[in-house]
């Protein structure tokens, strides 16, 4: 009986998993109505799993639930991302600042190593996309922590952070884009180990300011649809 109830909860696990990076890569568009029995087809799942992992993107906030109305991917505005992205530009910039002054060396060079996964990462993609798991594996996640600010941390990583990373997976398909945010998360890491709060916030704040202007310019252009 143990056995078949650690067995529930690892496809449960990944059932949640696997919805979870449908979600975020956009393979689940927002606002995209969806119905258990095609997700059991679509991603060959079963109902009892299924149902809890559906539970548990409710609960982050990556799926919502109307009367009459089923179960919907998350969706925001054009005006209530824009929002979001300057909500980070000055949470994160912050995180950074107390990152340079808390984290310590070993931190810092796992957050650089980190980096480094990214890169190849990004090189087998061929410089196409720039996609972070969730957690450690996360560069914005490692800052947020790092900062030990555990008020700031638990905003940054709360419904914000889900929902915040639907479209930072997107936007990382710019042509281009990937290996400038790589780049732009390797300056913040400098400035970090340097022990500079004051710059590592600057290029914080600048490296999000820029992805909010990428968004800009993709929706006015068509490119982006919220």
């Amino acid at each position: 009986m143990p056995e078949a109830i650690a067995q529930t909860y690892t496809r449960a696990d990944e059932a949640f998993d696997c919805l979870q990076t449908a979600i975020v890569k956009g393979d689940l568009a927002p606002g995209e109505k969806i119905g258990e029995v095609e997700l059991c087809s679509r991603f060959n799942l079963t109902r009892g799993p299924l149902r809890e992992a559906l539970g548990r993107l409710e609960s982050r906030g990556l799926l919502v639930r109307r009367p009459h109305a089923g179960v919907k991917v998350v969706s925001v505005s054009a005006d209530e991302l824009m929002e979001l992205y300057r909500i980070r530009e000055t949470m994160e910039g912050l995180a950074a600042r107390q990152a340079a002054e808390r984290m310590t060396d070993q931190e810092i060079a796992d957050l650089s190593a980190t980096l480094d996964s990214h890169e190849r990462m990004i090189e087998q993609a061929q410089g196409q996309a720039y996609y972070q798991a969730e957690g450690d594996y996360d560069f914005h996640h490692r800052i947020a922590t790092g900062s030990r600010n555990t008020k700031l941390a638990q905003m940054l990583l709360g419904d914000l952070y889900y929902m915040v990373r639907m479209y930072r997976y997107r936007l990382s398909t710019s042509s281009g884009r990937p290996h400038m945010a790589l780049g732009e998360h390797r300056r913040i890491v400098e400035a970090i180990a340097q022990r500079d709060g004051e710059l590592a916030e600057f290029l914080m704040k600048r490296h999000i300011h820029a992805a909010r202007k990428n968004i800009e310019k993709k929706i006015q252009q068509g490119d982006l649809t919220i």
